[in-house]
C-alpha cells in the first residue's frame, strides 16, 4: 500500500481524489500528440501523471517544486525517470528541456501561484500552444469572462488576446484532499496561431495594468500617464471603465 503523503499548505496542495476527473482533465489536451510533448506542473501524487503516461504518442514530463512529491513521484513512477524536474515552475526555463520545441502545458495548478503560472506562459507562448489547467473557479471564470462582467480583469484581457478561452467543467470540493474552501474548475486555453498584437505588447501589459489597478475609475482618470489630457477630456470614449473594453480595444488604444 501506498504511503500516505499529507498536503502542504506552503505549496497550496490539494490532492485530486477521484479517477474520472484525473482522466477527463488528461484527455483534453487537443494538441499533444502534434506537439509530441506534455509538462505537467506540480504532479504531487501522480493522480494526473498516471493517465498523462498513458497516452504513448506523446511525452510526458513534470515540474515539481516539493521535495517529498518528487521522491513519492521518483518512487512510483520510475517511467518519468530523468524527466521530472524538481524546480519551482515559476524558475524553471523550458528552453532547458525542451529547446525551442513546443509542449502542451497541463495541472491541477497550485492555487496560490495560479496568476503567476498564466503570466509566466503567455511569456513561453512561442513553444504553449495549448494549455488545461485546474484553477479556483473564481480565477477560472475570470479568465474565460467577456467584457462587462463584474469577474473580468487583467488576466481576462492578456490571456484573451493570445489564447482562446474555454471553460471546460466544474470540480466540487469533495474530489479533493484536504477538501479546498472553494470550487474548482478546469479550462482550455488554445493559442490563436500566426495571431500578431498590432502594438508593442510591453505597453499593452502595463497600460491593461494601470486601467484596472482602479477598475472602478473612468479611463480618463486611471490613462493619465499615456494621453494628453485634452484627449482624455474631450473623447466620450475615456468615460468607459476598464471592465467595458475588450482586449481589441485595449490594442487600438495602444496603437493609437
Amino acid at each position: 500500500k501506498r504511503e500516505m503523503m499529507y498536503a502542504k499548505k506552503s505549496y497550496g496542495q490539494h490532492f485530486l481524489k477521484h479517477e474520472s476527473i484525473a482522466e477527463r482533465i488528461a484527455d483534453s489536451l487537443l494538441q499533444a500528440g502534434r506537439t509530441g510533448r506534455v509538462l505537467e506542473v506540480g504532479p504531487g501524487q501522480g493522480m494526473l501523471t498516471k493517465y498523462l503516461l498513458a497516452h504513448s504518442e506523446y511525452t510526458t514530463y513534470a515540474v515539481e517544486a516539493d521535495r517529498d512529491m518528487v521522491a513519492y513521484m521518483q518512487m512510483h513512477y520510475p517511467q518519468l525517470q530523468d524527466r521530472l524536474i524538481f524546480k519551482d515552475f515559476l524558475d524553471f526555463d523550458p528552453a532547458s528541456v525542451f529547446g525551442t520545441a513546443e509542449f502542451s502545458l497541463i495541472g491541477n495548478f497550485p492555487y496560490n501561484i495560479s496568476s503567476q503560472i498564466l503570466f509566466s506562459m503567455l511569456d513561453h507562448r512561442a513553444q504553449v500552444p495549448e494549455m488545461v489547467g485546474m484553477f479556483q473557479k473564481e480565477v477560472a471564470d475570470r479568465i474565460v469572462s467577456k467584457p462587462g462582467s463584474k469577474v473580468y480583469g487583467i488576466t481576462s484581457v492578456l490571456m484573451q488576446a493570445f489564447y482562446n478561452t474555454e471553460y471546460l467543467f466544474t470540480v466540487e470540493r469533495g474530489s479533493f484532499n484536504p477538501p479546498p474552501k472553494v470550487l474548482s474548475a478546469v479550462i482550455r486555453l488554445t493559442r490563436k496561431e500566426g495571431f500578431e498584437l498590432g502594438c508593442d505588447e510591453l505597453k499593452f501589459r502595463h497600460l491593461v495594468k494601470t486601467a484596472f489597478n482602479q477598475r472602478r475609475k473612468m479611463l480618463r482618470n486611471t490613462l493619465k500617464p499615456f494621453f494628453p489630457a485634452e484627449q482624455l477630456m474631450n473623447d466620450p470614449f475615456f468615460q468607459k471603465r476598464p471592465e467595458d473594453l475588450g482586449w481589441e480595444e485595449y490594442v487600438r488604444l495602444v496603437a493609437r
